[in-house]
């Protein structure tokens, strides 16, 4: 694999700048998922899939973040066939939960925005009596990563029977398929219907599912009276909309296009954005500027602080 640049004078500047990432992205998330598990005041159907998100954000990002890391000291990695596949499956697999997690938060916003008092009902008793909204949330999120492990097999599979006999050169920071169909020289007419149906199927069901929770949150949102209460509204779902518009963007320009258009280069610095900088945004996005998280961060702090003063 042959990562971004042989130019000695960016590799220290370049592994410095993708191990902060990495390590925010680790630290960040894993904070998140402490402060839910901690306090009950988190523990609600947002902040359940928040946990998640931020979950499968340390599986994505550890996919291929180490792998990356000594390409850019090294100059370039070699890689077994197996371990290559391995890469492309777990690849996969955590971008498809990605996008279906992100469509059950737009459904828990929905929700939230155009039945509050329901959702008042379901948050209050969430960890506690509530059996039914635990269980409705526990499905959404096992159906999110069983789907994930599962559309990524015909992917991979088909990869895996690729013959490549050009080169054996990556032009990529990991296994990812679009450069590995370049590099074959057998039809890879099979592997590009799969994917584009997977993206039909499963991406775009998931787009349009998104998208009319939307239609319903931004119309009940416009009902309401008060400016007060439509700015509330509007920035309590505008975290989340900010990202599925960038996750989705990004998606697209990467994955929805023929093979042969397809620039490798382009492609790695998009690649970048939303396999390193999308998972360390997400806790700042959607956590860590909300005044519960920010409470429960102080709390924590002041309990860690007690602790060790006695």
């Amino acid at each position: 694999m042959l990562g971004f640049s042989n130019n000695q004078e960016l590799k220290i500047p370049l592994f410095l700048l993708f191990l902060v990432i990495y390590v925010f992205t680790v630290f960040s998330n894993f904070l998140i998922i402490s402060l839910i598990s901690l306090y009950s005041h988190l523990q609600k159907p947002m902040y359940f899939f928040i946990c998640n998100m931020s979950s499968i954000d340390i599986c994505y990002s550890t996919v291929t973040t180490p792998n990356l890391l000594q390409l850019v000291l090294k100059g370039f990695q070699r890689i077994s066939f197996q371990d290559c596949m391995t890469q492309l499956f777990f690849f996969n697999s955590f971008g498809s939960m990605e996008y279906m997690l992100l469509t059950s938060m737009a459904y828990d916003r929905y929700v939230a925005i155009c039945h509050p008092l329901s959702y008042m009902a379901i948050c209050k008793p969430f960890m506690y009596a509530q059996v039914m909204s635990r269980k409705a949330c526990f499905w959404l999120s096992m159906a999110a990563w069983t789907s994930g492990f599962t559309a990524a097999l015909p992917v991979t599979i088909l990869s895996s029977d690729l013959t490549f006999c050009a080169s054996n050169v990556i032009n990529h920071f990991f296994c990812d398929v679009t450069p590995l169909l370049k590099l074959s020289c057998t039809d890879t007419t099979p592997i590009e219907l799969a994917m584009f149906t997977e993206g039909v199927v499963l991406l775009f069901s998931c787009f349009l599912l998104t998208v009319m929770s939307y239609v319903y949150i931004i119309s009940a949102i416009l009902q309401i009276q008060s400016t007060e209460g439509r700015h509330k509204a509007f920035s309590t779902c505008g975290s989340h909309l900010t990202v599925v518009t960038l996750f989705y963007f990004l998606v697209v320009c990467v994955y929805m296009k023929p093979t042969s258009s397809y620039s490798l280069d382009v492609g790695k610095i998009l690649s970048v954005l939303y396999v390193n900088v999308i998972p360390m945004l997400n806790p700042f996005i959607y956590s860590l500027r909300n005044k519960d998280v920010k409470d429960a961060v102080i709390k924590l702090y002041k309990d860690r602080l007690h602790k060790n003063w006695f």
